[in-house]
């Protein structure tokens, strides 16, 4: 049986040029099965991609590996950094070992700062506790009675209003005498005058004779002790000239009082010279003045030269009856004299 027989077991040769297999090495042994196809084409082509993401992969991992450990080698450094640093301020501090104290050196840079010293206190807060309590009372009454005293002269000075017609009687109490207010420096027409206030006495010297004493001029004696002084007192500008414009608006001409006010100008102005005739020893040592007459000279100050005014320059005496002085008055005279 042939080559050609048709059978069962007819082998088919490969269509090709006269039914021959093809020449080479792979014509003698090789089988339909070992022929490549296209699945092992691309197993084969997946595993050279996979070997490439592989290679991929580890060139990554180095690279961060490498990344990480730069980190690691640059945070050593700053801990290296960190270590010398605390270690130099460890050795700026000088370490004792000895049983002798320290002696103070330099802070460190990073020593802590001492605390300022505390202040003493000083004022009315270095004062015990009691002593600051009265202070503070002595304070709280000197600015009460102030106030109540600018209250008063202010009321005083205003035009007439619902509470100096109310309560005008406690605030003439409380200004007159001594704190009396005169505006007529003011005034349209201001004082152009000179009224000197003038005073003699009766006085009972050591032997028991009654003698009668010159006058003394008080305003001369005023003046002469403002004259010079940078710095005189109100007494020696105000007291006498205040007290006896006091008596005048308080009294008429024939020296009979008007208002209320006027025993108290009398009273007042009587106490002024009696203060003064002790201080220029009226009478001699020992002399108890009895009774005291006041007086006032008045002159009219002359014009300017370019004015056409005439006055006249002739005083004008107003003298006023004899006052007898009360035992009371002489006392509190020679106390006031002492203690001033």
């Amino acid at each position: 049986m042939d080559a050609y027989d048709e059978g069962s077991k007819a082998r088919h040769l490969p269509d090709g040029p006269d039914g021959f297999l093809p020449e080479g090495p792979a014509s003698a042994g090789s089988t339909p099965d070992s022929t490549p196809c296209a699945d092992q084409e691309s197993t084969d082509q997946e595993s050279t991609d996979q070997e490439s993401t592989d290679q991929e992969s580890t060139d990554q991992e180095s690279t961060d590996q490498e990344s990480t450990d730069q980190e690691s080698v640059g945070e050593e450094s700053t801990d290296q950094e960190s270590v010398g640093e605390e270690s130099t301020g460890q050795e700026s501090v000088p370490q004792h070992h000895d049983s002798q104290a320290p002696t103070a050196q330099a802070p460190g840079p990073h020593a802590p700062a001492a605390d300022p010293p505390v202040p003493a206190p000083t004022g009315i807060a270095s004062l015990p506790l009691r002593s600051q309590i009265v202070a503070a009372l002595a304070l709280a009454v000197v600015a009460v009675v102030a106030c109540v005293h600018l209250g008063m002269v202010f009321l005083h000075v205003a035009p007439s209003n619902t509470v100096t017609k109310q309560h005008g009687r406690a605030i003439d109490d409380w200004i007159y005498p001594e704190f009396e207010q005169n505006w007529k420096l003011f005034a349209p027409n201001p004082l152009q005058q000179n009224i000197d206030v003038q005073v003699r006495a009766q006085v009972r010297g050591a032997d028991g004779g009654i003698t009668e004493t010159g006058w003394y001029d008080l305003s001369a004696l005023d003046g002469a002790a403002i004259d010079g002084n940078l710095l005189p007192s109100h007494t020696q500008q105000n007291e006498l000239r205040r007290a006896w414009d006091f008596y005048i608006g308080t009294h008429d001409n024939d020296n009979h009082p008007v208002g209320l006010r006027g025993d108290l100008s009398q009273r007042y102005l009587r106490r002024i010279v009696l203060l003064r005739l002790d201080r220029e020893g009226a009478g001699g040592k020992g002399a108890v003045v009895e009774s005291v007459q006041v007086r006032s000279r008045t002159t009219n100050v002359p014009p300017p030269k370019w004015s056409e005014e005439q006055v006249s320059d002739t005083p004008v005496l107003r003298e006023l009856p004899w006052w007898t002085v009360p035992e009371e008055d002489v006392t509190d005279a020679r106390t006031e004299a002492s203690a001033g």
